[in-house]
């Protein structure tokens, strides 16, 4: 039987959004009708990586070499979320772009330089989650373009948690495919460069 996937909708992330905790899943073979949290890093059972705002781009990727992962959060010492920081962003344009713009040496650019800030992220709802199937969430990441999604869910006093993430490299691993991502531009000369 063919089921037809939806592409689930973001909400955009709050000021004071923390990171939960998290132990990772085993490789166990999966399809595209699982249940998405079957697919999720849930931070309740596995520790999520940070890394402070202040750390330069080689302790960035030195602390994603040692933890085996390609995003690290950028947060404050009490888990306040400031931002991510991926491999694309310390080995991307970012980097080169910075300096083009600041001047200084490439072991000079912090996380703060290259991250992505809170106020330019965005989570999928763990209500929403608990109901989609892991063809949901591929279909999400292919029309967004997005390696990684994160899920977040709201605390009694109204703030947000980052509770969980999915990535495209975990999903194609336990699915056995490639998922081809929808080029995205998430910034000007993204879009410029696209355009042209």
């Amino acid at each position: 039987m063919q089921y037809e996937y939806q592409n689930l909708p973001y909400s955009s992330l709050s000021s004071g959004t923390l990171i939960t905790q998290n132990k990772r899943s085993k490789s166990i073979k999966i399809s595209l009708e699982d249940a998405a949290f079957s697919m999720m890093t849930n931070f309740n059972h596995i520790r999520p990586f940070a890394t402070t705002s202040l750390a330069n781009i080689d302790a960035i990727n030195t602390k994603m070499i040692a933890c085996g992962v390609r995003l690290l959060f950028v947060a404050e010492q009490d888990k306040v979320l400031l931002g991510l920081v991926t491999y694309n962003d310390i080995f991307g344009e970012k980097p080169l772009l910075y300096i083009q713009e600041h001047g200084g040496k490439h072991e000079e650019i912090l996380a703060r330089d290259i991250m992505t800030p809170l106020e330019r992220l965005e989570a999928l709802q763990l209500a929403d989650i608990l109901t989609a199937r892991v063809g949901d969430i591929v279909e999400t990441m292919k029309s967004s373009g997005r390696q990684h999604i994160l899920v977040c869910e709201d605390q009694p006093d109204g703030a947000h948690a980052i509770t969980g993430l999915f990535s495209s490299t975990q999903i194609e691993k336990r699915l056995g495919i490639k998922i081809e991502l929808s080029p995205r531009a998430n910034t000007f000369a993204e879009l410029e460069r696209a355009l042209t």
